[in-house]
């Protein structure tokens, strides 16, 4: 069984990945995406998003970092995959499965689930353009409103030549409301020979198991599930225990520290926020932390509430 960290804009940065990957159980994680319109991207643009390429792609840990893109041009997008992988990138993941309107309406992400060609040719070019050594992978939802085209564009992303192919299962119109559709990933399985990684609703164990017995594939992808159980990886893979509260409140300090030096405080506040409103869902005790964090703005009162939390 490989298990993946899902990309997640805004929320599963380098920070978060060195966290996740520092406790284990990953044997891989996605970047956030790196927006792809009409030129060659300088590395730094790269680097900003993904500074494990700084160290030889993976995190301290040693947990590879795969750079994920996102766009619509066939040429440009397999020029910054090559730019990437030069850069350090151990492969390279296409973003199929966005659904955030801004994106979608400039033609990028789950709205490409809409044209199977365009799918094609974009693997195609960018799986030609980076060497064979280099993974190129790909991550799609069942489809943009419906699933009448899954099946399709499953087969023409194996068909262009994708190493692999993480499925969430759900469309975009879905968004994230359960269920997950699983037993459609048994479906695409009979049609591609390709490996898949089942994603989507994945919050336990049990829900681990019943993924893979449904959907058919041993892989699995974690995304939300990742940071309301910060040893869910570990949990499926070894039967950990759950992390005791204790401990996640001083993987929130720990983060916190990080953060801070990292962005200077910038995006701290709403980070730490994000992370407490799927925390809540596992831990009873986070309900009540977060809210009274949700009034708070400043990174100073943050950590002294965090403080406050775990000296009790």
């Amino acid at each position: 069984m490989q298990i993946v960290l899902a990309p997640m804009e805004g929320v599963v940065d380098h920070l978060m990945r060195e966290m996740l990957t520092q406790i284990g159980g990953y044997d891989l994680c996605i970047t956030e995406f790196v927006r792809v319109v009409d030129q060659k991207l300088p590395a730094r643009v790269f680097t900003r998003l993904c500074p494990e390429l700084l160290q030889g792609g993976k995190t301290r840990a040693g947990t590879p970092v795969r750079v994920q893109l996102l766009g619509q041009e066939p040429g440009w997008l397999a020029e910054n995959a090559v730019r990437a992988v030069e850069l350090g990138s151990p492969g390279i993941d296409l973003n199929f499965g966005c659904p955030a309107k801004a994106v979608n309406k400039s033609r990028g992400g789950a709205v490409l689930l809409k044209d199977t060609e365009k799918l094609y040719q974009i693997v195609k070019a960018v799986r030609d353009a980076v060497p064979p050594a280099y993974a190129v992978s790909a991550k799609i939802r069942l489809g943009y409103e419906d699933t009448s085209l899954t099946l399709d564009n499953a087969c023409a992303i194996a068909a262009a030549g994708a190493s692999s192919l993480a499925i969430h299962a759900r469309t975009k119109t879905d968004g994230y409301r359960p269920p997950a559709y699983w037993p459609w990933i048994a479906k695409i399985k009979q049609q591609v020979s390709i490996p898949l990684i089942a994603n989507g609703e994945i919050w336990n164990a049990q829900q681990a198991l019943l993924c893979q017995q449904q959907s058919q594939c041993q892989d699995i992808m974690l995304g939300r599930g990742a940071l309301a159980m910060p040893n869910l990886a570990q949990h499926i893979r070894l039967q950990q225990p759950a992390m005791p509260w204790p401990q996640v409140l001083q993987l929130l300090m720990q983060y916190s520290e990080f953060e801070i030096a990292g962005d200077k405080g910038k995006y701290y506040a709403n980070r730490v926020k994000q992370w407490f409103s799927y925390l809540k869902l596992q831990y009873p005790e986070a309900q009540h932390v977060f809210s009274q964090l949700r009034l708070l703005s400043k990174s100073q009162d943050i950590l002294a509430l965090l403080q406050q939390q775990l000296a009790k």
